[in-house]
This record gives C-alpha cells, sequence and structure tokens, in this order.
C-alpha cells in the first residue's frame, strides 16, 4: 500500500513538473519556429527547421540591448542597496539596545501589509515633485531598501549568539568591522539569497517603470516586451523570442545559485 502512494504521488509530482514546464518549453520552441509554425492550428510543437534569425529580427526592431543594460544596472543598484541597508537595520533591530526598538519593529511588521498598489501613486506623486520622471533615479530610489527583507534577516539574525558581537567589541573592533569581518561570513546563505530575490524582484518590474518612464532610452525588460508586443502586431514567433530573452538570464541566475536560495530559505539563522 505504501508504495502504491508513494508511486501516485511521484507521479502526480511529475505531472505537475510537466504542467508547470510546458508553457515555458513551448514558448522556447515558439520563439525559433517561423509565423506559421507559431500560428499553426493544431499547434505545431516542434520547429522543422531552428529560425534563430527570429533574435536577429527581434533585435533589428527593438533596442533590446539598452532595454538589457537598464535592467541589470537598475537592478543591481537596487539589489547592493538593499543588501546594505538590510543588513544594517537588521543588525541594529538585533544588536543594538536603544529605546523603543520592539515598537520599531511592531511599525515595520504593520507596514508589510500595506499593499504596494496603495502607496505607488504617492510614491509617483513625490517622484514628480522632485523632477526625476524619465530618469534612472526615479527607478532606484522607492527601491533602495525593502521592510520585508529586513524583517527577514532580523530572524536569521537572532540566532547568531549575542557572545560574538560581544567578543568582538572587546577585541577593539568597530560595529562596522564586526558586520564585515564577522557577521557577514556568517550569515552568507541568508544574504545570497536576499541578493538573488532582490534582482530577480527588479528584473519583473514592470508597474513602476511603466509610470515613471516614458523616454525609451530608460525602459526596463518587461516594459520593453510589453511595447514590442504591442509594436510587432502578429508576429508571434517574434513576441516568443522576445519573451525567451526576459526569461533566461533569470533561469541561469536560480540555476546557478539554487543550493544558496534553498539554504537561505530553509535555515532559520546559525545555531551557536
Amino acid at each position: 500500500m505504501k508504495k502504491i502512494f508513494n508511486g501516485l504521488t511521484l507521479l502526480f509530482v511529475v505531472l505537475l513538473a510537466i504542467i508547470t514546464i510546458f508553457p515555458f518549453i513551448y514558448m522556447i520552441l515558439a520563439g525559433l519556429m517561423t509565423y506559421q509554425e507559431a500560428t499553426s492550428i493544431p499547434p505545431t510543437l516542434f520547429p522543422e527547421t531552428f529560425q534563430f534569425s527570429n533574435y536577429v529580427s527581434v533585435f533589428e526592431r527593438a533596442p533590446f540591448v539598452r532595454y538589457f543594460f537598464n535592467t541589470v544596472f537598475v537592478s543591481g543598484v537596487t539589489t547592493i542597496s538593499t543588501l546594505i541597508t538590510a543588513v544594517l537595520a537588521a543588525f541594529a533591530m538585533v544588536k543594538l539596545e536603544f529605546k523603543h526598538k520592539n515598537k520599531i519593529l511592531l511599525v515595520l511588521i504593520a507596514l508589510l501589509m500595506v499593499p504596494y498598489e496603495s502607496v505607488v501613486f504617492t510614491n509617483y506623486y513625490t517622484i514628480a515633485k522632485m523632477g526625476l520622471l524619465d530618469t534612472y533615479a526615479a527607478l532606484i530610489i522607492p527601491s533602495l531598501t525593502s521592510i520585508f527583507y529586513i524583517y527577514y534577516l532580523v530572524g536569521y539574525l537572532k540566532s547568531v549568539p549575542i557572545s560574538y558581537y560581544r567578543a568582538a567589541k572587546i577585541d577593539g573592533a568597530t560595529d562596522l568591522e564586526f558586520i564585515w569581518r564577522i557577521l557577514v561570513p556568517m550569515v552568507k546563505p541568508a544574504l545570497v539569497t536576499v541578493g538573488i530575490l532582490s534582482f530577480i524582484s527588479g528584473w519583473n518590474s514592470f508597474l513602476w517603470p511603466l509610470l515613471v518612464t516614458n523616454d525609451k532610452k530608460y525602459r526596463l525588460l518587461n516594459n520593453g516586451l510589453a511595447a514590442f508586443t504591442t509594436e510587432s502586431g502578429s508576429d508571434v514567433h517574434l513576441q516568443m523570442a522576445a519573451a525567451t530573452l526576459t526569461i533566461i538570464p533569470v533561469i541561469l541566475i536560480y540555476l546557478f545559485f539554487r543550493k544558496e536560495i534553498i539554504k537561505g530559505v530553509a535555515k532559520n539563522g546559525i545555531k551557536g
């Protein structure tokens, strides 16, 4: 009976995996088809000849190189900033003693429950008043830190024994030296997780860049893809090729760092 149950469980997992992965595989294959193959009914599942020229056409019709640069630059800056601010804030909330610390943490937790859509127009109004529309600053400033990642690191750092911090202070280390030389290496899995998730979040951002940028030279990849989908009309094969370009880097990042992501999420701290 147990073998039958395990077999059914495995079959169910495999079925779900196929359902989840199939759209991505078909998108990649459709991006290598001709227009006739991509729009045929019933649908063609495999191209007769791989049309790599579709990707050349995509880059000729839209400045996807510029979109890639913008996305990598904005995502990279926001990721580095988020890591720095999240580590410093989490360290202060866990290792330092100051008045109303618990109340501040409570406020941060409460802010996590505020929907993003309820503050996005306030942020837009602020950026517009500062005269930063259609600039990289408009894309970066609202994402310089993240309450979610601060709260995540607070839970992680609580498991780091306070004795490490006290020993470092006795040896004459400053707080920044303790963070850089001792704390960061100890919580590396959590930082890798925060960094990757923050980068992917920046890579996939759509609504905010759409609001604050109108100039093509400041478009991010997803906004450029949406515009390309409209401009390319019925060229489904080119749309699939362009969509493939947007997801391949993220998939590669996940495959390369998957062990660190799983370790950072599964392990809620370091036991002393």
